[in-house]
């Protein structure tokens, strides 16, 4: 089937048509699962702006969590845990009085934070367009 647009829509060179699938080009339910989890745990807000703040290198805790504004002490040692149980952040502990605790990207990390990139450029381009049509939808007194 051939991408036809409707009538009215003007494409820009931005737009992507999106091919229809290949019949029997489907995934298994254990594929989809999997990619469930991947994006579940890269998509997550907090993860993003983790991988953000220690894009720049490493970081104590403290530092990241001066950089990522409004993230609870629990919820960035939940994040930072996974992130290192995902292989997308390195913990190093240094033996000192007291201990100190380095956070950084692995490689895969920033392979990570490359692919996020767009996404942080989408949403810095549109976010007072979207506030704006929220605020057109959303009802008085919400």
């Amino acid at each position: 089937m051939k991408y036809q647009p409707q009538e009215g829509t003007f494409l820009t060179e931005t737009h992507i048509a999106v091919p229809a699938p290949v019949p029997g080009d489907t995934l298994s339910a254990a594929d989809c699962k999997g990619l469930a989890e991947v994006l579940s745990s890269v998509g997550d807000k907090w993860t993003i702006l983790v991988v953000g703040a220690l894009a720049g290198g490493q970081l104590r805790y403290n530092e990241i969590q001066r950089r990522v504004s409004g993230i609870s002490q629990r919820m960035l040692t939940l994040t930072l845990k996974r992130l290192e149980l995902d292989g997308i952040v390195t913990r190093t502990l240094f033996p000192s009085v007291p201990p100190r605790v380095d956070y950084e990207l692995t490689e895969l990390g920033h392979t990570l934070r490359a692919a996020l990139m767009p996404l942080h450029l989408w949403a810095a381009d549109n976010k007072e367009t979207m506030a704006q049509h929220r605020a057109r939808v959303r009802p008085q007194g919400e």
